[in-house]
């Protein structure tokens, strides 16, 4: 008799979509990169990947004799490399659970793999693609003040970023067609970042005169040659801003749990004050962490606030230790602005983009364990740091 057990393979092809689709859903930052696909025994059996980059031609102002040859240049030649890393996570179920809840469980496992592989590889790719040398702000990061209008993203600073950007050449989504072109760039936002490029009112009147149902359906437009993206799934800078002026500056007293909906705090004086409040790390420089939780306050008090989060539940989406620190200073957000090739990504063509799929395989003496996982092998990198702009703004939605 044929059981889910032992069709395992068509289970596998059934389900494998979703991990595909969960794995494209999230993707921001990846739309930067450029792929550069290497088999994966030479990402292994190396540090690092090299890239060679060859100099252009002097331009000449001699000319041709007619007895005498002309003296050839010299062309210069460098390097840079990419240090190739590995990726990789699961899950085990028992087979008890599998039996009792296979229909549903058996497809979300799938969908939970995708997300958990493109979130981890979009944060490979933000310690790159956010980390460049090449940035545009007003002052410093740490004093970005919500309330000052000159700290706000608007429409100015995209005509600055695609200023530099056609200065130093960075090719275009439009290729073949020059650099530049409408549409040929992309900006990278949260939309917190992109409710302030709306507030200047240009973006609006744009939308308004080309097409008035990409602003009437809540869709992103294009202004000064650059796609817009605004994405929730883009990196927000929590708490790394001007101190608030009702200041909280506290730490857990208790480790709190994925799911938790309340927090035990040292002391939550002010935690009330801000939009949103910082449970994790204040990212002020190029140091990040992807489990960074901007937090909601909702009450309960100083000392043990119940709060609204971005897990599945309104809760927690990570575990956080005791003493994590909690504070609510502005957020920043940062825009990127750049072509399709402004970052590297090599991955192993074996593994493939998006990773490889392990399992479901069977485990334990009486095989009553199955385990499903995903694999990765490659890296990131910046490459041409006048191919990729990185901005910096505070958001007047925080100014509350």
């Amino acid at each position: 008799m044929s059981t889910v057990s032992n069709l395992s393979s068509s289970v596998r092809a059934r389900y494998i979509h979703k991990y595909v689709q969960a794995a494209k859903a999230k993707r921001v930052y990846e739309q930067f990169c450029m792929p550069i696909s290497k088999d994966k025994e030479i990402l292994q059996n190396s540090s690092s990947v090299v890239i060679p980059y060859i100099g252009n031609m002097a331009i000449t102002a001699q000319t041709i004799s007619e007895t005498v040859d002309i003296p050839a240049q010299n062309l210069r030649d460098t390097t840079a490399s990419i240090a190739p890393t590995s990726r990789g996570d699961a899950i085990q179920d028992s087979e008890k659970l599998l039996l009792e809840a296979y229909p549903d469980y058996g497809s979300k496992r799938f969908e939970i793999l995708g997300e958990n592989m493109i979130e981890t590889l979009e944060a490979l790719c933000i310690d790159s693609a956010l980390a460049g040398d090449n940035v545009q702000r007003d002052g410093t990061r740490t004093l970005l003040d919500a309330g000052t209008s000159t700290d706000n993203f608007t429409d100015a600073e995209l005509f600055k970023a695609g200023n530099k950007l056609k200065e130093f050449r960075c090719p275009s989504a439009m290729d073949g067609e020059g650099v530049g072109v409408p549409s040929g760039y992309m900006a990278a936002m949260h939309p917190d970042a992109y409710f302030d490029l709306l507030q200047g009112g240009h973006v609006t009147s744009i939308m308004n005169y080309q097409d008035k149902s990409i602003f009437y359906a809540g869709e992103v437009g294009e202004i000064a040659g650059f796609r817009l993206i605004a994405s929730p799934f883009a990196k927000v800078f929590a708490c790394a801003g001007a101190v608030n002026t009702s200041d909280c500056d506290y730490a857990l007293s208790a480790a709190a749990n994925a799911l938790a909906t309340s927090l035990a705090v040292t002391t939550g004086t002010h935690l009330d004050s801000g939009r949103y409040f910082l449970l994790g790390t204040e990212e002020t420089g190029d140091t990040f962490y992807p489990e960074n939780e901007r937090l909601m306050y909702v009450d309960g008090g100083v000392s043990t606030p119940n709060i609204i989060g971005g897990g599945p539940n309104g809760g927690l989406k990570y575990d956080h230790a005791n003493g994590t620190d909690v504070q609510n200073n502005d957020s920043v957000y940062p825009v990127l602005f750049g072509g399709p090739n402004s970052v590297a990504k090599i991955f192993a063509t074996e593994v493939g983009e998006f990773g490889e799929v392990i399992g479901p395989k069977r485990d334990g003496l009486l095989d009553q364990f199955v385990s499903l996982g995903w694999k990765w092998y490659g890296a990131y990198a910046i490459m041409n740091q006048n191919w990729l702009v990185r901005g910096e703004y505070s958001s007047s939605l925080d100014n509350i």
